[in-house]
């Protein structure tokens, strides 16, 4: 087995939660959270701001095309970190295990720049990698080739030797299509115990 060089780490529901849904459930209601996504792909909007499109115009702009929902849509950019969190600590704690050990820790993540900007200063830890790959700045987003390899080539460091997590089966498909480790996130625990086969943490430094 070659030896890990890095590990890799998505951001949403991996190390921060990402509830859009649940936000707009507290604020409006199932019913009307329901009429609003059946209606607006927000994920769509969401995804053009994680290739880099200006988080505000973008947001403001489906708020005008739709109206009839343009307050809720309008707080995707007004009240966005209310979306976020809390962060998933146990997620945290193997990410600062890991660096103690001397493996660098990158972040491989679908993020807009301005939502990125607000993240980092919500949670400073995600100050605390050692490389990070975010699409908004690169203009590519997983589960696309393109940033996977933008990372190897950043890094210099080859396919086998990178171990990924993710939430989403299909970025993990990529990465392991591409050679890389890959780990379908699940929670802290089952993450814990690739990282512990891997060597890259003791059962008691993963807290197993």
């Amino acid at each position: 087995m070659t030896q890990i060089k890095a590990v890799v780490f998505d951001i949403g529901r991996v190390l921060i939660e990402w509830n859009p849904e649940r936000f707009y459930d507290r604020r409006f209601g199932v019913e009307r959270r329901r009429a609003l996504f059946d209606t607006v792909d927000l994920h769509a909007m969401n995804e053009r701001i994680d290739l880099g499109n200006p988080f505000r115009k973008t947001v403001y702009a489906c708020a005008d095309e739709y109206p009839e929902f343009g307050a809720e849509i309008r707080l995707w950019y007004d009240n966005w970190i209310d979306m976020t969190g809390p962060e998933i600590s146990g997620s945290v704690r193997l990410l600062r295990a890991i660096r103690a050990k001397g493996t660098p820790v990158f972040a491989l993540s679908n993020f807009g720049i301005g939502t990125f900007e607000i993240a980092i200063k919500a949670y400073p830890f995600l100050t605390e990698f050692d490389q990070k790959y975010v699409s908004g700045f690169l203009q590519n987003t997983k589960p696309r080739d393109r940033i996977y390899e933008l990372l190897e080539k950043g890094s210099g460091l080859s396919p086998a030797s990178l171990l990924f997590t993710d939430d989403l089966s299909e970025n993990v498909a990529t990465a392991a299509k591409r050679g890389w480790h890959a780990h379908l996130f699940e929670g802290p625990v089952g993450w814990a115990e690739t990282l512990v086969h891997h060597s890259i943490l003791t059962p008691k430094e993963a807290s197993l």
